[in-house]
């Protein structure tokens, strides 16, 4: 019991208090979560996986082994929620809502702060293997889910995945890793500063997108969609 309360106290907290500052801040102060997720899309991510992709010892067949296994257990989860939304009766749009919330789970707002502050450093790389796979998977996913029912050209959604900041600062991370080419210090100190500020900016635009929701309704999909996201995809993870 003791360990739980710890575990809520020195690693869960934190985390949710910078969403609580975000949610409270955010309204108070006219910020802009458009303008912030923008700067972690295209500046901070990218920094966050150079930072950790070219000082890392990477295993590459461990490395796609985690990538397959993380794309296997998502996309069961996305069928699993298809299915369920056809079985509720549900739209097109609807059916496309059950595909996105089982492609995307917060392996970036919460998912890398739990593993630093439970793990350390150390835990970083295989954290950020997952984050990388599930924005390129998620968003390949999401963008065809979106155009499932308008037509969209499927192509340029799977161009659009794979050309994401974060997936385009992969290859020279690698490069300086294997060809082991030194860094200045100012570009590597730079580099670390952004990549530092990814995690809290994640989570306070996250309290600031809570905050212009509103109240949730919740409904018979509301519920089922979080529980298949919820449920489904540890279940085939185990």
């Amino acid at each position: 019991m003791l360990e739980l309360a710890s575990i809520f106290l020195n690693i869960l907290l934190p985390v949710f208090a910078l969403v609580l500052i975000g949610y409270l801040a955010g309204p108070r102060l006219g910020m802009e979560p458009r303008t912030l997720s923008k700067l972690a899309y295209y500046i901070l991510v990218p920094a966050f996986i150079f930072n950790v992709f070219s000082k890392a010892e990477v295993q590459l067949e461990l490395a796609l082994r985690m990538a397959a296994f993380f794309i296997v257990v998502t996309a069961g989860t996305i069928v699993v929620a298809f299915l369920a939304a056809r079985l509720l009766g549900a739209g097109p749009q609807l059916v496309a809502a059950y595909v996105l919330i089982a492609a995307f789970g917060n392996v970036g707002n919460f998912g890398l702060p739990v593993i630093d502050f439970k793990v350390g450093s150390a835990g970083m790389l295989p954290a950020s293997i997952f984050f990388l796979t599930g924005s390129t998977f998620g968003f390949l996913v999401g963008v065809m889910a979106a155009t499932w029912n308008r037509g969209g050209t499927r192509w340029k959604a799977v161009w659009a995945a794979f050309t994401t900041p974060g997936v385009i600062a992969v290859l020279p991370a690698f490069l300086v890793n294997w060809l082991d080419i030194p860094m200045p210090m100012f570009i590597d100190r730079a580099v670390a500063l952004m990549a530092g500020a990814l995690i809290p900016i994640m989570l306070i635009t996250l309290g600031i997108q809570l905050a212009g929701m509103g109240r949730p309704h919740i409904d018979r999909h509301v519920v089922t969609s979080s529980l298949v996201r919820l449920l489904v995809s540890p279940a085939l993870a185990l």
